[in-house]
């Protein structure tokens, strides 16, 4: 069976991304052979990891504030980390609405 279409998740990420997932799963899931195939430390490909799935995450949102899809676009692309990120849009969405929290 042939994929029709993308998840939007995966379309936002980019080659590299996308071939490191590969690897993880032929690897079945184990991030210490992901690590000595890509010749680095189980830490290194943790945080790889972390990463692609705070990307994940990002781009599953669906966001339609065009604030906080810029905001979000950016640190997908790593132009911005994520937690300055999360600061940002908090303080945009408590801005907005004075009375939410966090």
């Amino acid at each position: 069976m042939a994929v029709e279409f993308l998840p939007e998740w995966m379309v936002n990420l980019d080659e590299e991304d996308l071939a490191f997932v590969r690897r993880f799963v032929l690897a079945s899931g184990s991030l210490k052979k992901v690590a000595a195939e890509y010749g680095v430390s189980y830490p290194t490909v943790r945080l790889r990891l972390d990463r692609l799935i705070q990307k994940i995450e990002l781009g599953e949102s669906g966001e339609k504030d065009p604030y906080i899809a810029l905001v979000k676009r950016l640190a997908v692309n790593e132009k911005l980390d994520f937690d300055t990120a999360k600061l940002l849009i908090n303080e945009y969405k408590k801005a907005k609405d004075p009375g939410q929290t966090g």
